[in-house]
């Protein structure tokens, strides 16, 4: 009975943590180093897949951590904490979303999880923004 009753507490307690979701598709993407003479630079620029190419100025809900970057009027999402994530440790651009929220919110502190909604925008060619963007982003409360 002890036993039983343990499991089901494990079971219970982890249903209610909080993980990052709708990343999946961006892990498909591929990248190739283009020249960009504006930068005198080579980046990474993402190969879009049909399925996400698709997916172009559709709705998309994401969750993830609040990485303390700020573009403008938007904010970064990850899908992992800000200690693992892109700009810090090692993960790739398929792991970052710049989100163009309609109203940033306050006091958010790094690693703040997030849920957001908004249309999705590819990006291969402009190097002040990410490749995935959320426009016309809002948050969702959870």
């Amino acid at each position: 009975m002890k036993l039983s009753l343990s499991v089901l507490l494990i079971l219970l307690s982890a249903t209610s943590v909080q993980g990052p979701e709708g990343w999946e598709i961006f892990e498909k993407v591929t990248f190739e180093a283009k020249y960009f003479e504006e930068a005198d630079a080579y980046f990474e620029v993402p190969i879009f897949n049909d399925e996400l190419v698709a997916l172009q100025g559709t709705t998309v809900t994401l969750s993830g951590y609040y990485i303390p970057l700020i573009l403008d009027s938007a904010a970064i999402i990850s899908s992992l904490p800000f200690s693992s994530c892109f700009f810090c440790g090692g993960a790739g651009p398929e792991t970052v979303v710049e989100v163009q929220l309609k109203q940033l919110p306050k006091n958010l502190q790094p690693d703040t999880f997030l849920k957001v909604q908004g249309k999705l925008k590819l990006n291969d060619s402009d190097i002040n923004h990410m490749n995935f963007i959320l426009q016309e982003a809002e948050t969702i409360k959870q």
